[in-house]
């Protein structure tokens, strides 16, 4: 039973999932297909640090095309659903956004998979049609070392598989 219920949330999470127009180097590979598509709204945390605000990690909410809550991005960088299957990856390719004030589209691959379900078989992902979410450009400075900021951002994440 619990198979069918992963089986119906993961088909109902990627209906009207298309696969996004990017350029080539944000490409997933050869034969991997779209198997999942959400939009995350929440935060990248930078830590000052010697004058410079650098990146720490996100946390942000993932939700369908319903606007339901279907997992979380973390630190790794992570991506859990709530079927409780985790992915963490690693940068393949950066490309700025088209929007200057947006953090970059982004490839990753997939370097370690935890539990059962929808994140367990993903190879790739696409960070895409990012909003805002860009350090500071200024405030870090000897007087604010270790200080946090958190940047409100939106991205589309895709995931594939072989």
């Amino acid at each position: 039973m619990l198979r069918l219920s992963l089986l119906v949330l993961c088909c109902l999470l990627n209906a009207g999932a298309q696969n996004p127009a990017v350029p080539p180097k944000l490409q997933p590979p050869e034969g991997e297909r779209l198997v999942l598509q959400v939009h995350a709204t929440g935060d990248q945390i930078y830590v000052c640090k010697a004058g410079v605000w650098t990146f720490k990690a996100p946390e942000a909410k993932l939700f369908d095309n319903n606007d339901v809550q279907v997992g979380t991005h973390f630190a790794g960088p992570t991506w859990e659903s709530s079927d409780g299957s985790r992915v963490k990856g690693k940068l393949a390719a950066s490309e700025p956004s088209p929007d200057p004030t947006a953090i970059p589209w982004l490839l990753v691959t997939a370097v370690d998979h935890t539990g059962s379900g929808v994140m367990s078989s993903v190879t790739s992902i696409q960070r895409l049609h990012t909003h805002s979410g860009q350090a500071p450009k200024q405030g870090c400075d000897a007087a604010h070392e270790g200080a946090e900021h958190r940047s409100t951002y939106q991205a589309d994440y895709y995931f594939y598989t072989r």
